[in-house]
């Protein structure tokens, strides 16, 4: 919890000016996706702040950014909508449990199910929602009252000041990497457009549209420290029935999206993180969320991209950008408002064409097309709908896709032995897909009395290869033939048991076969 730096990457000044430049970045979406789940502004900004700082220094992940996010954002509407914000904290309370129970009990471990082309996909699909998020800032209110494109100078000062950050952040590097690229860009943009007048939008304007008319004028982003609260919610079993649902949805969303962005990072750094303790790190924070007024989060990944490209590897990074957010809350709100959304789309457009993985072009190329099929789904999905239901459409497509194409691959080599036994050799997994293949490999009117399956290169899988071979069994029995089993594995001996009397087992010559476990010894 206290190692900060965690790797020869990282340092304190990098990991301090990344830390700074990500807590700019992490305002407007804060209160964005405050809105988009029908709360206020603060709500998001307090568990931007609180899900930042504690996966930072218990979580598993160095260097990644949690906050706030509109994955989880969009669960939350309908509860809050119909029960209010205190049913929300319940919900927020209740996931973050359920989280912190997923890293006690190691499934964490199971994102490694994801398939890379599903990988791909959530990739790529994240990039482009962050990319069509940005186009609502090239968006004003009319004298109607309805949002319409910028036009005019505007739109021409926007685009301008976008197109500067962007080439900021793209030609200091190869000047200097004293200071995250990131923020001397927005600092310059912001000390620009104040010192020239230019006509463009700021932060505080941006809140300001989110908000109702009579409350535009007193708009701000200065609070308070967030204060301890048990929700004021009925302490019943209805209240669990109404708050479990969502509470699970966030859950899993939240546990998706992070491990993801998780494994993501690793690949991006060559280091590895742990994702059961990243896990209860999210836990933690969605329950202390619960607890004091914050709407709750995940990771990040738009956020962690900044950091990681800014320089941030360590704990620090992390730690820094939500006490600096905090900072911001409580004594510098007037900066914060100031900022002009232009250099925040500038350096979210530079994390999109970072993100994006161009090179799913040329893969394309060159793998086979399921899984093209699987990467544009995950990628279609994650734009249309949200990640969680992307990765477990491409997980079970991707499977289906595998158990299709498992079924191919049994046979068997058959030969008779010295006792004028048939032996059949079996190659390829028994399993749903492949059970009649399985079957139609044997003739059992025309075979001797006694057959041999031979498992050395095979194994039963599930229950529908035991079935299967019970089925077999009982056709060699009619036949008032004997079926004979060598080198099943023990796991497999266990479920014969209705096929025992059918059944010779040669215990002796039976494989060991080692299975992965979670045990450190």
């Amino acid at each position: 919890m206290f190692d900060l730096i965690t790797n020869k990457d990282s340092n304190v000044k990098n990991d301090v000016l990344s830390g700074i430049t990500v807590a700019l970045a992490l305002v407007p979406e804060a209160v964005a996706f405050a809105f988009v789940a029908g709360v206020e502004p603060m709500i998001g900004l307090y568990a931007a702040f609180m899900m930042g700082l504690i996966t930072s220094a218990i979580g598993g992940r160095p260097g990644m950014i949690s906050g706030a996010t509109g994955a989880m954002a969009v669960v939350m509407v309908a509860l809050v909508a119909e029960h209010g914000v205190q049913y929300l904290f319940a919900a927020v309370l209740l996931a973050g449990l359920l989280q912190i129970l997923c890293g006690v009990f190691r499934l964490g471990k199971f994102i490694r199910l994801v398939p890379y082309p599903v990988m791909l996909g959530f990739v790529n699909g994240l990039a482009i929602v962050i990319f069509l998020a940005q186009l609502g800032q090239f968006k004003v209110f009319n004298a109607a009252g309805e949002m319409t494109w910028m036009q005019g100078t505007m739109l021409y000062t926007m685009l301008g000041l976008v197109a500067l950050t962007m080439a900021i952040i793209y030609l200091l590097p190869k000047l200097t990497k004293a200071v995250p690229a990131s923020l001397v860009a927005i600092v310059t943009i912001t000390l620009l457009v104040h010192g020239l007048d230019l006509e463009a939008r700021t932060v505080i304007d941006f809140v300001r549209d989110l908000l109702p008319a009579d409350q535009k004028d007193t708009a701000t982003l200065a609070g308070e420290l967030p204060s301890f609260a048990i929700p004021a919610v009925p302490l019943t079993w209805e209240t669990v029935m109404i708050v479990l649902p969502t509470s699970v949805i966030l859950c899993l969303v939240g546990l998706i999206e992070s491990l993801l962005t998780l494994s993501l990072i690793d690949e991006m750094t060559d280091t590895r993180g742990r994702g059961n303790k990243e896990c209860i790190g999210q836990g933690v924070a969605n329950t202390v969320n619960g607890f004091f007024g914050g709407m709750g989060g995940c990771a990040m990944i738009g956020q962690s991209m900044i950091n990681i490209n800014s320089g941030g590897r360590g704990r620090l990074s992390g730690i820094t950008a939500a006490l600096v957010l905090l900072g911001f809350i409580l004594f510098a709100a007037p900066l914060i408002e100031m900022i002009p959304l232009a250099a925040l789309v500038g350096v979210m457009f530079v994390v999109v064409i970072g993100t994006f993985e161009w090179a799913s072009f040329r893969i394309i190329r060159g793998v086979n097309k399921e899984d093209a099929f699987v990467l544009f789904l995950v990628t279609a999905v994650t734009v249309i709908s949200d990640l969680a239901i992307a990765v477990v459409v491409g997980v079970i497509v991707s499977a289906l896709v595998f158990a299709w194409k498992a079924a191919k691959y049994i046979e068997a080599k058959t030969h008779i032995d010295d006792d004028g036994w048939k032996v059949y050799e079996l190659r390829g997994p028994v399993f749903f897909g492949s059970i009649q293949h399985f079957k139609d490999m044997f003739d059992v009117a025309k075979d001797p009395h006694d057959v041999v399956i031979d498992f050395n290169n095979s194994r039963i899988w599930d229950s529908s290869g035991i079935d299967a071979l019970d089925t077999l069994a009982d056709k060699y029995e009619q036949q008032g033939n004997k079926l004979h089993i060598r080198h099943i594995s023990p796991e497999c001996r266990v479920l014969l048991k209705k096929a025992d009397k059918f059944v010779e087992i040669n215990v002796n010559e039976d494989p060991r076969y080692r299975v992965a476990t979670d045990k450190l010894a």
